[in-house]
């Protein structure tokens, strides 16, 4: 299919308008005597627009395509094959779009008290850089901005994070960095695999998924690429940077670590694993499986015992990307697309949680459970907005934690029954040690210290609404971003099950496609 193109280069000014808006913030420095609101409101205001132009695409894009649509395609360095080439798929689409929702609300709800103007100047670069990495369909570029959202996130968490701030900074630069190392080799190995195949240089992931493979290389060559991805997401053993990163990390670099970066692991196994080495992606299933299941169970576990808040929910989220993975290595419709969707729901779910953990803190300096009592009372707005992000982490049906995790069980259920079984374990530890957390803050006996704690103003419930109203929206009625996730996912199956000669249970694609009226676009499955 002929990707889609528009006139008017909407990706690229999409990842390059934050870029321009950090930029002239970090240049600001010289006006020394520039108030910090202004500079605080340039940030929401870059943020905003580049909100504005992400709805714009979500808006033109068609239902009816599983290819790259909004394709900007420009030489870069010719003699090395390097292109700047962008385009977003159903995939992709609602990445970009939680990365301009979530970015904004950073800005304007987790403000930081020092040096606001290099604050805004690194987390503007780091939106470029996690709508870089979403819309590159060249893959050094993709590496390019990959990289790059290393340096934003290490300056985030060592400049305004907590007591072991430089430790969590390194350990997270060092882990994630050292993954990259395979991720680069890989993507050389396989540029040039494809010219001495063709004749032609390119990074063009179009391009390269028609490279052909020995069974060994194509399996070392997805090792090294899902090594890289791993650690980013994290998934289950390459999670071991991540909570000290979350926690030690400011309350924004909180948010969009775990709500954003994260996603880019995944994002990365299914726009290049799944495509570039479908053959190994299905012969190792059943060990990413594995360690999907063990992950899940291992999170939810630890969770159970964490007494805090931070710490909890970022080992919940090591839970989740569990189940993504469980569903993206299900290879059927339901399960694959469960796991696109739960990327976006689980980056607003954490956020909104990531957020209102810091609020708890600004109040009360600690976000210790044991210290933490009765906070309902005097904060019953906060409360109600915790129940909220809580309940949709656990699946609670009506908020959009449920249409995801359902879908990823019971397409994996169809293909790979005793993972599904034992993964949902993961939901039922879910619901104890979230409710055993929201029972010990907000209900009890109120303390002294704790009776004086206030509500949300109302600038912060402007702020926490957008994310509670998205969460019960894609609860009740998740279709419009199904229909656009549908059709990409039913393409990169049906490649799966071409190059690999294996197809999908005819009941999982004809059944998920006529309930949510999506076109059938995969190649239908036989018996």
């Amino acid at each position: 299919m002929t990707p889609a193109t528009h006139a008017f280069p909407y990706l690229t000014v999409l990842v390059l308008l934050p870029a321009g808006g950090g930029l002239a913030v970090a240049l600001s420095g010289w006006a020394r005597s520039l108030p910090r609101a202004v500079v605080e409101w340039f940030g929401i205001a870059v943020s905003l627009a580049t909100l504005g132009l992400a709805i714009a695409v979500a808006a033109l894009f068609s239902t009816t395509s599983g290819g790259f649509q909004f394709v900007s395609d420009h030489s870069w360095a010719s003699g090395l094959g390097v292109h700047w080439e962008l385009g977003v798929d159903g995939i992709s689409l609602f990445l970009v779009l939680l990365a301009a929702v979530l970015f904004p609300i950073v800005l304007a709800g987790a403000r930081t008290r020092t040096d606001a103007r290099s604050f805004v100047a690194w987390m503007l670069l780091l939106e470029c850089a996690c709508i870089g990495s979403f819309v590159s369909i060249d893959l050094i570029l993709f590496f390019f901005f990959f990289e790059l959202t290393l340096v934003p996130s290490y300056f985030i968490i060592s400049g305004w994070g907590y007591t072991r701030r430089a430790y969590a900074a390194v350990k997270f630069f060092v882990y994630t960095f050292a993954g990259s190392a395979f991720l680069l080799v890989g993507i050389l190995v396989v540029a040039f695999a494809h010219k001495e195949q063709t004749g032609v240089l390119t990074f063009s992931l179009q391009a390269l998924e028609h490279t052909h493979f020995s069974s060994a290389g194509g399996i070392l060559l997805f090792l090294a690429f899902t090594a890289a991805f791993a650690v980013k997401a994290p998934l289950f053993p390459f999670h071991t940077w991540s909570p000290d990163a979350y926690t030690e990390a400011p309350t924004g670099g909180s948010m969009v670590i775990a709500a954003v970066l994260a996603k880019l692991g995944t994002y990365g196994i299914l726009q290049f694993d799944l495509r570039l080495f479908p053959q190994p992606s299905v012969d190792l299933a059943p060990l990413l499986l594995t360690l999907a299941v063990i992950g899940i169970l291992y999170g939810a576990i630890v969770a159970c015992a964490q007494r805090d808040l931070k710490r909890l929910v970022a080992y919940s989220s090591l839970a989740q990307m569990g189940f993504v993975a469980l569903g993206i290595f299900a290879f059927t419709t339901e399960g694959v697309t469960g796991g696109v969707l739960l990327m976006l729901n689980h980056g607003l779910i954490t956020a909104a949680l990531f957020l209102l953990i810091g609020w708890i803190y600004e109040r009360r300096q600690t976000w210790q459970v044991s210290e933490l009592r009765g906070l309902q009372a005097p904060a019953p707005v906060m409360a109600g907005a915790f129940t909220i992000a809580m309940l949709a982490s656990i699946g609670l049906p009506g908020l959009n934690g449920f249409v995801s995790e359902f879908l990823v069980l019971s397409g994996t259920f169809l293909t790979h029954r005793w993972w599904a079984v034992v993964a949902t374990a993961g939901v039922v530890f879910a619901a104890i040690y979230l409710l055993w957390a929201y029972q010990q803050v907000f209900h009890g006996k109120v303390d002294l210290a704790n009776s004086r704690t206030r509500d949300l103003s109302w600038a912060e419930r402007m702020v926490i609404a957008p994310l509670i109203v998205v969460i019960v929206f894609l609860g009740i009625y998740p279709k419009p971003v199904l229909d656009r996730i549908t059709p990409t996912v039913n393409a990169l199956i049906a490649r799966v099950d071409a190059a690999t000669h294996t197809h999908q249970p005819p009941a999982a694609l004809r059944g998920f496609a006529a309930r949510h009226s999506v076109p059938m676009t995969a190649k239908k499955a036989t018996s």
